[in-house]
């Protein structure tokens, strides 16, 4: 029996949310199809919680991919603990050769726990892979998504965390659902438990219908001058205002209006970047925008890779500028 023939099979874990489906889980099952493609091995998805089944059928119907399902009694809220000891006792029955986690605050609550209990090796943060002789080689940002490493890993089993947003999911097809398999399991002993927490801050009903979205990073230098990115704002007759996660935790905007990976997904006509450098958990939520200007005064600022116009100026200049001249004739821009 050959290496590949031998090898064990590349595992997706879905990630549940609001009782469905994450479209996260969707992406992991295309890596996993394509990783096990080349590595000649099988690939499978998991979906762990309570009620279990008619999420396992639909991931089989989604992906196409032989589905675990496991119905864990007691389970209602997510734990990381639990996840973490409940894959650590599936895993001589999965057997894995790589297992595939959603890089998103629960992935990482328990990925790299998981890896550390049966010394596989860890990659967080894959945004992208090519074989390099027979061997995966993982891409990631780096220097706050000014370049991309590689990372190959040096032994199996594999445990990889992966940037939502970074692959597609499956396209829709009339082939036959993976076969689901059931099984069921106690919720293990934890150290820690979850409890239902405070309501999270609603997100801005008009983030998500905007057709233009202008968008606040930190360097915009400080809270007064969003004031600029109001009378941008204000040149379109539709149009609102958005800001990175530390701009939000500064206080300068509110949590609804957050774009990112713990914020909203986005995909107005046209997005105006303002002082974002363009790490990836702000342009995972903003990535499917129609046209993508940004205004930077570091031309190494990684949203420029990203960006259809790149404007390499001093924003505080720059903005009142184009407010200036745009508004000249005193109509709207659509």
């Amino acid at each position: 029996m050959s290496a590949a023939q031998a090898m064990g099979p590349v595992v997706a874990v879905a990630e549940l949310a609001e009782g469905g489906l994450a479209p996260v889980s969707l992406e992991l099952a295309s890596l996993a199809r394509e990783l096990a493609g080349a590595l000649g091995c099988q690939a499978k998805l998991v979906v762990l919680g309570e009620g279990a089944e008619p999420l396992a059928q639909e991931a089989a119907r989604l992906s196409g991919l032989a589905v675990i399902g496991v119905e864990v009694t007691g389970l209602e809220m997510f734990s990381g603990e639990a996840h973490c000891r409940l894959l650590a006792d599936l895993w001589p029955q999965l057997n894995p050769s790589y297992v595939l986690a959603a890089h998103t605050t629960s992935g990482l609550d328990w990925a790299p726990g998981l890896a550390v209990l049966l010394e596989a090796a860890y990659i967080s943060g894959v945004e992208s892979w090519r074989m390099e002789a027979d061997t995966p080689c993982f891409g990631r940002a780096a220097q706050h998504g000014k370049v991309v490493e590689e990372i190959e890993p040096l032994q199996e089993p594999v445990v990889l965390t992966v940037q939502p947003g970074s692959f597609p999911q499956p396209e829709a097809t009339t082939a036959e659902p993976g076969r689901v398999e059931l099984l069921t399991r106690e919720l293990p002993p934890c150290r820690s438990k979850v409890s239902p927490g405070a309501e999270a801050p609603s997100r801005d009903a008009a983030l998500a219908s905007a057709s233009v979205v202008v968008a606040a990073g930190r360097g915009i230098g400080k809270q007064a001058n969003l004031e600029l990115l109001r009378d941008l704002a204000g040149l379109f007759s539709s149009a609102v205002l958005a800001g990175s996660r530390p701009v939000c935790d500064l206080g300068w905007l509110g949590y609804g209006q957050q774009v990112g990976q713990t914020g909203a997904t986005v995909s107005p006509r046209l997005y105006l970047a303002c002082g974002i450098s363009g790490a990836r958990q702000h342009t995972v939520g903003m990535q499917a925008s129609g046209f993508i200007v940004a205004i930077n005064s570091d031309p190494q600022a990684a949203i420029f890779n990203l960006a259809d116009v790149c404007v390499v100026e001093d924003l505080l200049g720059f903005i009142p500028v184009l407010v200036e001249q745009a508004g000249a004739s005193g109509n709207k821009l659509t």
